[in-house]
């Protein structure tokens, strides 16, 4: 069981745990929050990192074999922290504002009662796998951040990279919203009420 929890897959998920605070922790580097091209480059470097380790934690597991309970619970909160961290630290600093603060709202009420289903049917021995779509919604949360975490810093290069994000995100939201209604349809056939 000791060994399961130290293996590499389990290890790089840790790892995408820590790299959380990091993140935002580049917003504050000044002192206060600010999104400079300095903190920008950060951020956005940690949580390419962060989002590899996604990809290549799963892949390792299945490959090596050394697929773990403790892997299969904190590999979902791992990204959620992730997602949830940057989309508030963008929110926060301005990147993500008017309107597209529902593209946000909807991906975090998404990740918080799709989690609360699983739990629920955790309990009941229930398990409801990941689709393909649902690794495509988080794919699309990922690339929609990184592109928003370059924000201005990244426009100074390539013209528009904040918009791309922006719109991006507004397709992670629509996306998200089709993978909970699926989870939810999945999940109520097992809710006694």
């Amino acid at each position: 069981m000791a060994s399961q929890a130290y293996s590499l897959p389990n290890i790089l998920t840790y790892a995408r745990i820590a790299a959380v605070p990091l993140v935002v922790l580049c917003f504050f580097l000044e002192g206060r929050l600010h999104g400079s091209d300095a903190a920008r480059w950060s951020a956005l470097a940690l949580f390419v990192v962060a989002s590899v380790t996604d990809w290549l934690d799963g892949y390792l597991a299945r490959m090596w074999q050394q697929t773990s309970t403790i892997g299969r619970m904190l590999d979902p909160i791992a990204d959620k922290l992730l997602v949830a961290a940057a989309l508030l630290v963008l929110a926060a600093d301005g990147t993500i504002a008017g309107w597209t603060i529902w593209a946000a709202i909807v991906i975090l009420c998404r990740e918080i009662l799709v989690s609360g289903l699983r739990e629920y049917l955790a309990e009941l021995k229930v398990s409801v796998p990941v689709t393909r779509l649902a690794k495509w919604k988080t794919a699309t949360q990922m690339v929609a951040i990184s592109f928003l975490l370059a924000g201005p810093a990244g426009d100074q290069i390539v013209p528009h990279v904040t918009q791309a994000g922006i719109v991006l995100l507004w397709i992670a939201a629509i996306i998200t919203l089709y993978t909970g209604y699926d989870y939810f349809r999945a999940g109520l056939r097992h809710i006694d009420v």
